[in-house]
């Protein structure tokens, strides 16, 4: 007895995969502009952590990469005074001027540097097909 009722319908594949398809650019383009959005409000990060996310400085961590949940937390747990080891001073000062929002903004900023080659390929794919 099979549990599966449903047939395969090939016209609705179909759609779907059109589907996303032409909805990949607008995705794209929107990640892009969080991308930049970040980088903007990064500037003053960079400071430390490089401008590509990779420091000169040893006591610096690079941040180029990291995953996004992780930066989160690590500004998250600044503004709440959780870290406190090392140079830890100065970053609860820079996280306690960013609100939630830029919080999520910075993160994904430097949680995408090195991937914004497949960004771009990804943006110019999209407008080639449209």
């Amino acid at each position: 007895m099979s549990l599966n009722t449903h047939k395969f319908n090939p016209i609705t594949a179909l759609s779907v995969l059109l589907m996303t398809l032409v909805t990949h650019p607008v995705y794209a383009e929107a990640d892009n502009e969080k991308f930049e959005l970040g980088k903007q409000k990064a500037k003053v990060c960079m400071t430390c952590h490089g401008e590509d996310g990779i420091s000169t400085q040893d006591p610096y961590p690079n941040l180029r990469g990291q995953k996004v949940g992780y930066l989160i937390s690590s500004l998250k747990d600044y503004q709440t005074r959780e870290r406190t080891s090392g140079l830890a001073i100065l970053m609860q000062q820079q996280a306690d001027t960013l609100s939630d929002q830029d919080i999520l903004d910075i993160s994904y900023f430097y949680s995408q540097l090195g991937h914004e080659a497949q960004m771009d390929n990804d943006s110019q794919l999209g407008h080639e097909s449209q």
